[in-house]
């Protein structure tokens, strides 16, 4: 079976989460796999807990890149994969993982997915979730307080210090990659639509 990797891409509240997981959704889960970038940040567990909290994690060396790929050739390949979890309150990887069997669509997101050359070149379709930042920094906002345990002051700090210089460095940059620009990422149903019926004459054809 030939499998198709969808890879969503886009600043951090975007909307890629929603995005990704509307077209999983709309694929059906038994055809569909989700492997989000954020579970892939390197395990700190080496480092002192106040010095984690320091890292810049939207930079590209934050994140495990080596064993992304690793996974999306295994699951090309039809060879499953023992998908890490990540504690964001500790900065560490959990002990135990997550079992991922291999699936039609392979969905691949996150903030930088599209910057390194040897992901994109996994990717049979890039989308690139836009949305305006005053609309991304309040879901953030919103997310790491209600899900992360963050202040409004920590959330706004690493915003203005890390999060949009990072965006604007890496993240913006990477749009030119994309072959879809999807506006408002999960509120955009007729983007959505077209998405899903691409994927699904690629899907088609590579059986």
């Amino acid at each position: 079976m030939t499998r198709v990797i969808l890879g969503i891409g886009g600043g951090t509240g975007s909307g890629k989460t929603t995005a990704a997981r509307k077209i999983i959704d709309s694929m059906g889960e038994a055809n569909a796999v989700y492997l989000p970038q954020d579970s892939y940040y390197r395990n700190l567990d080496d480092m002192p807990l106040d010095r984690r909290s320091r890292v810049n994690f939207d930079h590209p060396d934050a994140f495990d890149t080596e064993l992304l790929l690793e996974h999306l050739d295994a699951l090309r390949a039809g060879r499953s994969i023992e998908q890490p979890l990540y504690d964001f309150a500790s900065h560490t990887r959990k002990k135990e993982t997550l079992h991922v069997e291999p699936l039609p669509l392979v969905v691949a997101e996150g903030i930088l997915v599209f910057w390194d050359a040897r992901m994109r070149s996994r990717m049979d379709l890039k989308v690139f979730v836009d949305c305006d930042p005053d609309m991304r920094f309040v879901r953030r906002l919103e997310r790491d307080m209600r899900e992360r345990g963050r202040s409004v002051e920590s959330v706004i700090e690493q915003y203005m210090t890390t999060v949009r210089p990072m965006h604007q460095e890496f993240v913006e940059p990477a749009k030119r990659y994309a072959d879809i620009i999807l506006r408002e990422g999960g509120l955009n149903e007729s983007g959505l639509d077209i998405i899903i019926g691409k994927v699904r004459t690629m899907l088609m054809r590579n059986r």
